[in-house]
């Protein structure tokens, strides 16, 4: 019994750890982009599995309770969320861009048009 805690928190630990380095990459990719974009797509995906493997160690230290259920929702609920207004809030920077030609290119069928 006593090996199976041990294993539980060491699985627990290795996903906690796991989202911190998540966590860590993201803000390396948000500081290092330049455009508001790529800092945003960064920024979206480090949160959406930093958060979920953060919640996942903690279900598993926690074992299978009342709690873990609500933590999965949560998990449930971020992963619906998060890409959902990241794209509402890109849609927002592409149609109130004043200077579209210096960051994006105009491709018509697959030829770069000048």
């Amino acid at each position: 019994m006593e090996a199976i805690k041990w294993i539980q928190f060491l699985a627990g630990s290795t996903l906690l750890v796991l989202g911190l380095i998540i966590f860590l990459i993201e803000m390396v990719g948000v500081y290092r982009f330049k455009y508001v974009l790529n800092r945003m797509h960064a920024a979206a995906m480090g949160d959406t599995l930093g958060i979920g493997c953060c919640l996942l160690g903690l279900i598993v230290i926690k074992g299978f309770c009342f709690t873990s259920l609500k933590l999965l929702l949560v998990i449930i609920f971020l992963w619906f969320s998060s890409p959902v207004s990241s794209h509402l809030i890109a849609r927002l920077e592409v149609t109130t861009d004043e200077q579209p030609q210096k960051h994006y290119k105009r491709l018509h069928l697959g030829k770069k048009v000048d």
